[in-house]
């Protein structure tokens, strides 16, 4: 069988590509692993996520019933110990600045929405499910005629000053500005 340096050569050579192929899909097996991990990973993701709107859903649906009945009070109560209870939560906070400004209340609803966009800012982008980027910006306009106004006219009021710096936050995080 081997009998000359012809046939010792080519036994050799066949016996380098049989390795060299099972080296390539040994390779190429362990990547395809890489691949479906990543894709694993993407779709633990979106189901976590989609998990989490349907649990904001759930656990601020009483609040939203408040809301449209007219019960801001109520509401606004309910909100509190749900703040309490989910601290790292948005939510929460954006609901309660969409209440406080609906009740007129405009520098507590700025800081209540500072402090949900501060936790999540899903809230001021336009393709998450959970944005209220066009209340923000109503928010962000409104509080620019009036607490600037307010704030120039009284340029020693601390709290006016904070007031107008949470604005201009939300300002910065709706022209996609970061921390």
């Amino acid at each position: 069988m081997l009998n000359d340096t012809f046939d010792k050569i080519t036994w050799l050579l066949l016996a380098v590509v049989i390795a060299a192929l099972a080296a390539l899909l040994a390779m190429n097996h362990g990547a395809g692993d890489g691949k479906a991990a990543g894709l694993g990973k993407a779709v633990e993701r979106e189901m976590a996520y989609r998990a989490r709107i349907e649990l904001i859903g759930k656990l601020y649906g009483p609040v939203e019933e408040l809301r449209k009945a007219g019960k801001n009070q109520e509401a606004l109560l309910k909100l509190d110990e749900l703040i309490r209870k989910y601290p790292g939560e948005a939510h929460g906070h954006i609901l309660q600045g969409e209440i406080l400004r609906e009740m007129g209340a405009l520098d507590e609803a700025v800081a209540s929405f500072e402090a949900g966009v501060k936790l999540n800012g899903d809230y001021v982008d336009a393709k998450s499910p959970l944005s209220r980027r066009g209340t923000i910006q109503g928010l962000v306009d409104e509080g620019l005629k009036s607490v600037g106004g307010r704030a120039a006219a009284n340029p020693g009021n601390r709290s006016l000053a904070a007031s107008l710096r949470r604005v201009n936050y939300l300002k910065s995080r709706l022209a996609g500005g970061c921390e």
